[in-house]
């Protein structure tokens, strides 16, 4: 995933404190990849994942990730989200979206800037984003290169493949 990550997309907005467990649920956490997909936010939004379409873009409030080390970020990327743009991000989460190669960013603002439906603009290396329908743009917190580098790379796995340190996985 290298040069220019510009994403366009639809809006969903989730509130504040939102914990990997109502992102992946305990029930899910030992299916494929795949099927997890299909309980994301299943607890306080029963169909939402088969509504997302991909390229969709998710906006959360404050302390988003919260809670255990789950690959949370790996499902919602898996569902097809373009990328995860929030007031602020748990750090232990946001290292996972880094892993994982899930863009995420915060930006102080963005929640009370965008109605669900309408349609956001993201500039990830330079953390600008737009709502398309209100022509009002905001500047969040870019990552710091040695992480942008990772999310670029497509995540820890493969830049560790790609420099020789772990076998291309099958």
């Amino acid at each position: 995933m290298s040069g220019q990550m510009k994403f366009k997309g639809r809006v969903w907005i989730v509130g504040d404190n939102i914990n990997t467990d109502l992102i992946l649920p305990n029930k899910a956490f030992y299916l494929t990849h795949e099927e997890q997909t299909q309980y994301v936010f299943h607890a306080n939004r029963p169909g939402w994942a088969q509504q997302v379409q991909k390229g969709d873009i998710l906006i959360g409030g404050h302390n988003f990730g919260m809670g255990s080390s789950r690959a949370a970020a790996r499902s919602l990327k898996n569902l097809g989200l373009a990328c995860l743009i929030t007031e602020s991000l748990n750090g232990l989460f946001l290292r996972n979206c880094v892993n994982f190669a899930f863009p995420a960013l915060e930006c102080p603002g963005v929640h009370a800037a965008f109605t669900e439906g309408e349609e956001a603009e993201v500039e990830f290396e330079t953390a600008k984003v737009r709502n398309l329908a209100r022509g009002t743009a905001l500047r969040g917190k870019p990552l710091p290169p040695q992480l942008m580098a990772l999310v670029q790379a497509g995540g820890v796995y493969q830049l560790l493949e790609h420099e020789g340190l772990i076998a291309p996985r099958k």
